[in-house]
């Protein structure tokens, strides 16, 4: 449930980069070299390492959490 809610706000901003980016083109066309800006192995290399990183930034602390034991948690509060 963790990751699947991180998953699905990662998703959701990495849509709304590309689309700025791409709606972006001719600001980036001067900051960008030797690079189309709407180059699909970049764009798709770019959103597939940061839905990478925000699996395992989600993924981390949900198996941290499954380790504890629910009763000792329930009894610190």
């Amino acid at each position: 449930m963790v990751v699947g809610s991180g998953l699905r706000l990662a998703l959701v901003g990495v849509a709304l980069g590309v689309l700025g980016a791409l709606l972006g083109t001719r600001v980036l066309a001067s900051l960008v070299y030797q690079v189309s800006t709407t180059d699909p192995v970049t764009l798709i290399a770019t959103a597939a390492v940061l839905v990478a990183s925000a699996a395992l930034a989600s993924w981390v602390p949900a198996r941290r959490a499954t380790r504890v034991d629910p009763a000792v948690s329930l009894r610190a509060e």
